[in-house]
C-alpha cells in the first residue's frame, strides 16, 4: 500500500524563509510522515519525516527530517526549521526542544520499526528526553535489507566528561521488522569512527560500555549538529 501523500497544511500560506522549496518543497512528494504534531490554534506544525529521495542519493546520508513549522495566521505566511537526522529519537528530541509535546510525536501506526527490547526502548526514551549534551559528528545509515545498520558519532560538549566520543549503533531486523539501539563510549576520535567502519564491513567487536560521569550516572542525549567527521568507508545501496 502507497504511503499517504503528506499534507504540511500550508495551504493558503505563502513562505517568509528563503530556501523552503530547496530544502523541503522540491522533494516533498518524497517525504513520508513517520509523526506529526499539529498546536489546536494551527501556529505551530511539527512532523518527523522519512526521505525516500536520498536512497538515491550518496550512500549513508541520514534519511530522516525533523521539521518546524511556524505559520503566522494574520499575515498568511510560515517560517521553518529542519534538521537532517540519522534516528527517530533524535529528530523527536530536535522537535521537543522546538516546543513539541514529548507525548505527541509517536511513530504513527505502522511506521518505522519497533523496538526489539527494553533496553532499546530505555534508550530511545533517554534520546527523546535529554538535554543537549553532545555534538553530531557522523553518521551513515545503510538501508541494505541484509545489513540494515545505522551508526552515530557523538562528541561530548562537557570537556570533563569520561567517555568524550560515543556511539550509537541501530540494527534493523527486515524480517521481524524490529530494531535494537545500543550505546559504546569511546576515548578518540578516530577509535569511534573505525569501529564504525568495522561494523559496516561486518567485522566490529562490541561495543565498549560508556563511563558515567562523576556528578551523574544517566547517559546524555546527542543532538547539536557539527561539522561531520570524515565518513569512515561503508556499504553502497
Amino acid at each position: 500500500m502507497p504511503s499517504p501523500e503528506l499534507d504540511l497544511r500550508l495551504e493558503g500560506f505563502k513562505a517568509a524563509d528563503e530556501g523552503f522549496w530547496h530544502a523541503i518543497g522540491i522533494e516533498q512528494d518524497m517525504l513520508t510522515a513517520l509523526a506529526e504534531h499539529h498546536t489546536p490554534d494551527g501556529v505551530h506544525s511539527y512532523f518527523v519525516l522519512h526521505n525516500g529521495a536520498v536512497t538515491w542519493g550518496a550512500p549513508g546520508e541520514p534519511q530522516l527530517v525533523a521539521l518546524h513549522l511556524r505559520r503566522d495566521l494574520q499575515t498568511k505566511t510560515f517560517r521553518f526549521d529542519h534538521a537532517e537526522l540519522p534516528l527517530p529519537a533524535m529528530a523527536q528530541s530536535w522537535l521537543i526542544r522546538r516546543g513539541c509535546a514529548p507525548g505527541a510525536i509517536g511513530l504513527l501506526p505502522g511506521m518505522g520499526t519497533a523496538p526489539a527490547d527494553e533496553s532499546t526502548r530505555a534508550l530511545e526514551q533517554r534520546l527523546m528526553s535529554d538535554r543537549d549534551q553532545f555534538a553530531l559528528l557522523h553518521s551513515y545509515t545503510d538501508d541494505d535489507p541484509d545489513n540494515a545498520v545505522t551508526v552515530v558519532v557523538l562528541r561530548a560538549l562537557d570537556e570533563r566528561s569520561p567517555t568524550p566520543f560515543r556511539v550509537l549503533h541501530e540494527e534493523v531486523d527486515t524480517r521481524a521488522w524490529t530494531h535494537t539501539l545500543r550505546e559504546g563510549g569511546f576515548d578518540s576520535l578516530d577509535d569511534a569512527l573505525q569501529w564504525c567502519e568495522d561494523r559496516l564491513a561486518g567485522e566490529a567487536s562490541p561495543l565498549p560500555p560508556v563511563r558515567p560521569s562523576a556528578r551523574s550516572t544517566r547517559h546524555l542525549a546527542p543532538l547539536v549538529p557539527t561539522t561531520p567527521a570524515t565518513r569512515p568507508p561503508g556499504r553502497s545501496r
